[in-house]
């Protein structure tokens, strides 16, 4: 269960810089030109979790299996793409695959870096990218309806004719520029429904990202305040990372990592974070499993009971479920051994109505 992240942003802002260092692999060109990224890099990177190595330090096992994120690094959007300016159409069908949206501006000046637009503004440049999100979006609610309204045309199904109605509500909401993620009554009938079709791209959860300069490390200059201002709006997360620096970090081993970073008053990568943010930024928690041939963390959403938990592993440990043995991670550590916590009493038997914990750790119990 691998969350789906999209880097979005104006070509020349950092992004393939950023995915470079995300993902530890040099394999998405990064040059001075607009659309130097043509087909979008996909990895699968690692989300930071020290309670994961913990566990490891105890049970020693063979293999650590972290939980994951999928990152996409997606060409520079420009003005116009929503009408195939800049192969904009070809990447806005990227971003659609994706369940949350890495927004990448700019935050730092140099003249030996060009700018789309001439100069930098990063309050600018989001507006941008996200008229464009919002114009793709009326593009495809407008077909849909057509076709919708047609099918209308005699019926009398409820479910139907909710949905053309939801569907002219959202057109009128986001002609006004306003994203559909702020539509009033968006649990309205027929709205769901609608946004199941069409997935709409300004609906989609933003982690906004200030790609600083190395001499900004912390984000204190002018021009990060305009993006940390553009996500307090939106009720989003932000967060600040030096793509050129991170690039960096991720050639050096973990001892001279910590160096690097201690010499710049920081005491984790930017990165960490943004993997970490976007992996709970939908809910998402972590459960453990711990063996020796391997401690794993695995992915599940929030208020998920412990059958759906057992089906990450395998569907037939779901559905032969008998119960599950659940040790909280405080109480691991603070035991060291599943025999110990056992005998601490504090090793419970959980049933099918059982709502997982970030952090359990579990066996399952079940029939062949």
């Amino acid at each position: 269960m691998a969350l789906s992240v999209g880097i979005v942003g104006l070509p020349n802002v950092g992004k393939s810089t950023l995915f470079n260092a995300l993902t530890k692999a040099q394999n998405a060109q990064a040059a001075n030109y607009p659309f130097c990224t043509i087909e979008p890099n996909v990895a699968i990177v690692p989300v930071p979790d020290a309670r994961l190595d913990a566990l490891a330090g105890l049970v020693d096992p063979d293999q650590i299996v972290p939980a994951t994120v999928r990152f996409t690094d997606i060409a520079g959007l420009v003005a116009g793409a929503s009408k195939g300016e800049g192969l904009g159409n070809k990447f806005l069908a990227h971003i659609r695959e994706t369940e949350v949206i890495v927004h990448v501006a700019r935050a730092f000046e140099d003249d030996d870096v060009v700018h789309v637009s001439g100069n930098v503004d990063p309050a600018r440049d989001i507006d941008v990218i996200e008229t464009e999100l919002i114009l793709a979006d009326a593009q495809v609610l407008e077909s849909r309806l057509d076709r919708l309204v047609k099918q209308t045309r005699g019926s009398k199904d409820r479910d139907l004719l909710d949905k053309v109605t939801a569907g002219k509500r959202l057109l009128d909401h986001i002609m006004t520029g306003q994203p559909a993620s702020t539509v009033p009554d968006i649990d309205g009938p027929g709205m769901a429904a609608l946004f199941d079709e069409i997935r709409p791209l300004s609906a989609k959860r933003v982690i906004y990202c200030a790609n600083v300069g190395e001499d900004d490390p912390n984000g204190l200059s002018p021009l990060v305040d305009k993006i940390r201002q553009v996500a307090a709006a939106r009720g989003a997360e932000m967060v600040v990372v030096c793509a050129r620096m991170e690039e960096e970090l991720a050639g050096l081993a973990d001892d001279e990592r910590q160096e690097f970073l201690a010499s710049y008053g920081l005491t984790e990568s930017g990165l960490d974070r943004v993997a970490r943010l976007a992996y709970h930024t939908l809910g998402l928690i972590s459960f453990f499993t711990a063996g020796p041939k391997e401690v794993r963390a695995w992915t599940i959403t929030a208020g998920a009971k412990a059958p759906a938990a057992a089906g990450q592993i395998h569907s037939d440990i779901e559905r032969g479920f008998i119960r599950a043995e659940v040790i909280s991670f405080d109480d691991y550590i603070r035991c060291q051994t599943e025999a110990k916590c056992r005998a601490a009493g504090v090793l419970r038997q959980e049933g099918k109505e059982y709502v997982m914990a970030d952090g359990d750790v579990v066996h399952f119990l079940f029939n062949v």
